[in-house]
């Protein structure tokens, strides 16, 4: 019998606002979000909010609007994300207020998943942009910009091939604890483990953290699949 078959998994997924109004918006965002902002229009871009040490505090959709910019945020992170904006708007000539979204990037943890992007529970590890994929870094980060908040070490990584121990892997099996039994076999104690699942056809369908290690290891025959998002 499937363990998580009679489990109730809430996917819908909630956004929040921050609009960043003021004179000093465009500068002030240039120098915190890791898009370039002043290529940014009404269509909107992703970009992500970092740490000084280059851990992604969030993902964010950032959409030009009238004199300033929306910045969309998963709910659950918006707090995180105003302390880290806050951290460095003194003196600015710019204002934050939050409000809740009636929508987001992905409506729900289904679409997310799909996406084989990261979400609420991937950021949570306190990783590097790079642990998350190329396409994903691709999406999100601009090298020619300037610097930014976090800039400098997700740079140095680039350059020198993006070799991050931890990776945001794809992931299907009969049943969670079977899947992060796996994804805990490989590597030294760390974040490795599922992270967002859904059940699909009876099966258990998500995204975790693995160990590169694992990535070059013989799973014929394993009951799980795991694949590396690229």
């Amino acid at each position: 019998m499937n363990r998580e078959s009679d489990i109730e998994h809430d996917t819908k997924l909630s956004w929040s606002t921050i609009k960043v109004r003021g004179d000093e918006a465009e500068s002030f965002l240039q120098g915190q979000l890791s898009q370039d902002v002043a290529t940014i229009g009404e269509q909107g871009a992703w970009a992500l909010l970092l740490a000084p040490d280059s851990a992604v505090i969030a993902a964010c959709y950032v959409r030009a609007h009238g004199g300033g910019y929306d910045v969309e945020v998963p709910r659950a992170l918006v707090e995180a994300a105003l302390t880290r904006l806050r951290r460095f708007l003194l003196r600015t000539r710019a204002t934050l207020e939050v409000e809740p979204s009636d929508g987001g990037p992905f409506a729900t943890l289904d679409e997310q998943i799909d996406a084989s992007w990261p979400g609420v529970a991937e950021f949570a590890a306190g990783l590097a942009p790079h642990t998350f994929g190329r396409t994903f870094v691709e999406a999100t980060v601009s090298f020619d910009k300037g610097c930014f908040t976090g800039q400098e070490l997700v740079a140095r990584l680039d350059a020198r091939g993006a070799s991050v121990p931890w990776r945001l892997v794809r992931v299907a099996g009969p049943d969670r604890e079977t899947i992060d039994e796996l994804l805990k076999s490989k590597g030294p104690e760390g974040p490795q483990g599922v992270t967002s699942w859904i059940v699909r056809d009876g099966r258990v369908v998500g995204l975790g953290i693995a160990h590169r290690t694992l990535m070059v290891s013989d799973l014929s025959g394993s009951e799980v699949s795991v694949a590396e998002v690229g």
